[in-house]
């Protein structure tokens, strides 16, 4: 079972909403979920219609039957600043390098460092138990980094890893890279039935499998109905326009005979979506990996449509359990 659901994908494929539906179809049945945003855009805020979410763990949902969404914005000079009371009990001298600059410099400078900070406060919560030896979260999902950048983000660690030898880097890049590289998580890939965002799908499986990191699910978002096949508007074309037009006024529409041309033109754009969404399909069966369809819900995503696409969700059972 993965506890740790990592959901990357290609800039405007949704997956920040994705992210946020699948935390909410989690949670249900009384389970805790905490969804992390690692790339400073606050989009977990906007979507669930809260104030911007601060460097702590807050609740900002509840799910059906019970369960809760909590969510927190892994700030890395923050995280810096743990860590280095963690391994180093630095406390006061920490915020003294914080004041100086020092702290900015060392998550700025070295775009690595930055990353592995960032695992690093999300594995935590992964392995985090309380009093009593349970785990604080059922799951934790990460609103990751796109398509693009993701194989190196996750694998920050292992690099580090190896340039530190020894000490407390060494162990705590390997204690991550123990929880990344297992069967407690799982990278999902958000995509479109378009060309670009599936070649990208394509080129991430096979750089996250190359790096022994676990691929999840293909999630295909924004699908949309089809209303005509291209079989269907052949039949509407050519001789039969007269057919489309007497239909149209037989319905009350006025001048029939004007809109028929602008009408073919729709279905046979329509049609030819169709034709293009088919062969993405194909590509994507290729892939070798299940991949799950998410109904395009209206125009623009509000908290109703979230909550309706954490219930689509949540039909597919127990397939991102």
């Amino acid at each position: 079972m993965s506890r740790l659901q990592v959901v990357s994908g290609k800039g405007g494929t949704g997956k920040t909403t994705v992210a946020a539906a699948l935390a909410l179809a989690l949670a249900t049945e009384g389970k805790r979920t905490l969804l992390v945003e690692v790339e400073g855009r606050q989009g977990i805020a906007q979507l669930f219609e809260t104030e911007a979410l601060p460097y702590e763990e807050r609740k900002i949902a509840v799910a059906s039957g019970g369960g809760e969404v909590f969510a927190l914005a892994i700030d890395a000079e923050r995280a810096l600043l743990d860590y280095l009371q963690m391994f180093y009990k630095l406390g006061s001298a920490g915020r003294a390098l914080k004041k100086i600059g020092a702290i900015d410099f060392a998550t700025t400078i070295a775009p690595g460092v930055r990353d592995v900070l960032l695992t690093g406060k999300a594995c935590e919560a992964v392995r985090r138990r309380d009093k009593r030896g349970r785990f604080v979260y059922d799951y934790v999902v990460m609103d990751a980094p796109p398509t693009g950048r993701i194989t190196r983000f996750l694998n920050v660690n292992d690099e580090v890893a190896g340039l530190a030898k020894i000490g407390p880097i060494h162990n705590q890049a390997q204690a991550v890279m123990r929880v990344l590289k297992s069967p407690e998580t799982a990278v999902h890939l958000v995509t479109l039935l378009e060309e670009m965002p599936v070649q990208e799908t394509a080129d991430g499986i096979a750089e996250l499998r190359g790096a022994g990191l676990r691929v999840g699910k293909v999630i295909v978002n924004m699908v949309r109905p089809h209303l005509l096949d291209e079989a269907a508007v052949r039949a509407a074309a050519g001789d039969r326009r007269k057919e489309v037009a007497k239909a149209l006024a037989m319905a009350g529409v006025p001048a029939p005979t004007k809109l028929v041309g602008p009408l073919l033109d729709q279905a046979a754009e329509h049609a030819q979506r169709v034709e293009l969404e088919r062969e993405q399909r194909a590509v994507l069966d290729r892939l070798g990996l299940p991949a799950y369809e998410l109904p395009l819900v209206g125009e623009g995503m509000d908290l109703a449509g979230l909550y309706r696409l954490a219930g689509e969700l949540r039909e597919l059972g127990e397939v991102f359990a």
